[in-house]
């Protein structure tokens, strides 16, 4: 039987369709002057057996290099893989990055809060105010022995507090805090916190490597990344960029690492 014309259309236009991101998902839009970029990347997985980790970090730092006006970046958890010699070495490759980075603890970062302090130069949660406007949350949601385990409020509630006067507050965790991933936990204690502060515009998370898009949760954002390292979760190895423009805009888009292309985006 021959093959009608237009049903050979349809079949290129769906694979076509296929190939191509969502490249504006939830209606984005580019702020016309962006005050804050930064860009969050999690689950590398540094030292990982029978990975090529080495490769896989030099890709990520090598598209971030080429993002214009980045102010800073945040790796949201599992820099390592369980063997802390690693850590060390992994600190190594950030600083290579020749910009201002914050690492956030994660379940295979199996460490202890001290050894974490050491390397690191700062605690596993910790809080900073960036430009004067923008309170970061860091928050740890782990342990030496990798269990998942819900943030600690207090830590939070005496963070939002501070910042409370702030125009916008991003909160990074790296366990989902909500049991709607199959490696979340149920925080429902965590959940309640953020909805209570009008200013906290967005909460990232890393971990389920197979999750890269965005939940709400009383009217929060809560956007994944997947992964850029590891071996396995999505076939597309990817990081996060967060833009808040002159307007108070905040938008965020998904990146693939290896191409540079933008797979999804949203403002939040």
């Amino acid at each position: 039987m021959k093959r009608r014309p237009f049903l050979k259309k349809l079949t290129f236009l769906t694979s076509m369709t296929s190939l191509m991101p969502f490249l504006n998902y939830g209606k984005m839009e580019f702020p016309e002057k962006t005050k804050l970029k930064f860009i969050v990347a999690s689950d590398g997985h540094y030292g990982q057996p029978n990975t090529e980790f080495e490769a896989s970090h030099k890709t990520l730092l090598k598209a971030i290099q080429q993002e214009q006006e980045v102010d800073f970046v945040v790796f949201n958890g599992d820099l390592i893989h369980d063997d802390p010699k690693w850590m060390p070495e992994v600190k190594k490759v950030y600083d290579s990055l020749k910009l201002p980075y914050f690492p956030v603890k994660g379940n295979h970062d199996r460490i202890s809060e001290t050894a974490w302090q050491n390397i690191w130069g700062i605690p596993a949660d910790h809080r900073f105010v960036w430009k004067e406007h923008f309170g970061m949350i860091l928050a740890n949601s782990s342990n030496q022995a990798g269990e998942y385990l819900c943030a600690d409020t207090e830590f939070l509630k005496s963070s939002l507090e501070e910042f409370k006067n702030l125009a916008f507050v991003f909160v990074f965790v790296h366990i989902s805090q909500n049991d709607w991933t199959l490696h979340g936990v149920s925080c429902d204690p965590f959940l309640e916190l953020m909805a209570r502060y009008s200013n906290v515009r967005a909460i990232f998370h890393g971990h389920d490597h197979d999750v890269n898009g965005i939940m709400r949760n009383r009217k929060k954002p809560y956007l994944w990344s997947g992964h850029f390292g590891g071996s396995w979760g999505s076939p597309h190895p990817s990081y996060r960029v967060c833009e808040v423009g002159g307007d108070g805009k905040v938008i965020t888009y998904l990146k693939s690492m290896n191409e540079g292309m933008i797979l999804s985006g949203h403002t939040i």
